[in-house]
C-alpha cells in the first residue's frame, strides 16, 4: 500500500516531534523508526525529513548539535525544545479531533450502490 503524499506532508510534524519527545535522535535513526512505527508503510526519505527538521528548527521547535561518537562519524542530533512540546500537544488535540470524526464516520456501514440488472 502507498500512503497518499497529503497524508504523509500532513503527519510528518507531528510525526517527527513525537519521536523527538522519546529523545534526541538523529537523521537516519529518526527515518529507521518512522519505518518502524509503520511497519514498513512509511518509507521516509532523506529529500521529506531534513527540510522537515531544518523548518522545525527555524520555527523554534527543535534544536540541533553535532555530536562524535566514539567510533563513529559525527552526527547532527535534534531535541524538541518547550516550544516544541507545546506545538506537538497542540498536533495532537488537532488529530485526536480528525481521529475521532474519522471513527464515527467508519462506524456506519458502508453504502453500496445498487447493481443494475441489464434488461
Amino acid at each position: 500500500m502507498k500512503v497518499a503524499k497529503d497524508l504523509v506532508a500532513a503527519s510528518a510534524t507531528p510525526m517527527v516531534l513525537g519521536i523527538l519527545a522519546e529523545g534526541d535522535s538523529y537523521g537516519y535513526a529518526i527515518l529507521k523508526r518512522i519505518n518502524e512505527l509503520s511497519g514498513g508503510e512509511l518509507d521516509w526519505t532523506e529529500g521529506l525529513l531534513y527540510p522537515l527538521l531544518h523548518r522545525l528548527e527555524r520555527l523554534g521547535h527543535v534544536e540541533s548539535n553535532w555530536k562524535a561518537v566514539t567510533g563513529e562519524r559525527r552526527r547532527k542530533y535534534y531535541r524538541i525544545t518547550e516550544q516544541g512540546l507545546a506545538e506537538l500537544a497542540e498536533q495532537r488535540r488537532q488529530w485526536d479531533t480528525v481521529v475521532d470524526a474519522l471513527r464515527e464516520i467508519w462506524r456506519a456501514p458502508l453504502a453500496v450502490a445498487p447493481v443494475e440488472c441489464p434488461s
